[in-house]
């Protein structure tokens, strides 16, 4: 499946074995030039970017609808990340984000996600990010925000 989104051609595929790890969730990218910094590499804070998107396209693809659920008083935020960085993107990359996404608790979702360079299944990063749901600003159980079993 072809996604265009924000400008991005990207290829969406699921439950791939990749390195030993089961992504939930996939999808390929390429670096554009204007998200590298004076080095000449991707600046640390677009990834995030590459995180926020994967995790969006993730719950798209779950058939979650953060406007509705906006709508409802019901936001899901992220509440803490964490990110090794391993080795640098450069321009032109084709990159691959990858997340695996369990319920952590009463009310905690975890995404542990990972960027690999393409062709080679280089490592780039490895994160984990940390949301939760929140009702009129109260936190609640994702799955009776969200309809899904996590």
């Amino acid at each position: 499946m072809w996604l265009i989104v924000n400008t991005v051609k990207c290829t969406v595929r699921n439950n791939v074995l990749m390195n030993t790890e089961i992504a939930d969730f996939e999808i390929e990218c390429k670096v554009r030039d204007y998200e590298l910094d004076l080095q000449g590499i991707v600046n640390n804070s677009v990834y995030q970017n590459y995180l926020e998107h994967a995790r969006h396209e993730f719950l798209i693809s779950k058939h979650i609808d953060f406007a509705a659920l906006h709508e409802q008083n019901i936001d899901l935020v992220v509440s803490r990340i964490e990110i090794d960085y391993k080795s640098p993107l450069k321009s032109q990359d084709r990159f691959v984000v990858k997340l695996q996404a369990k319920k952590e608790g009463h009310l905690r979702i975890v995404f542990n996600q990972w960027i690999e360079r393409i062709p080679n299944n280089t490592r780039i990063i490895n994160a984990k990010i940390i949301a939760v749901c929140l009702k009129n600003g109260r936190p609640v159980k994702p799955e009776d925000a969200t309809g899904i079993e996590w």
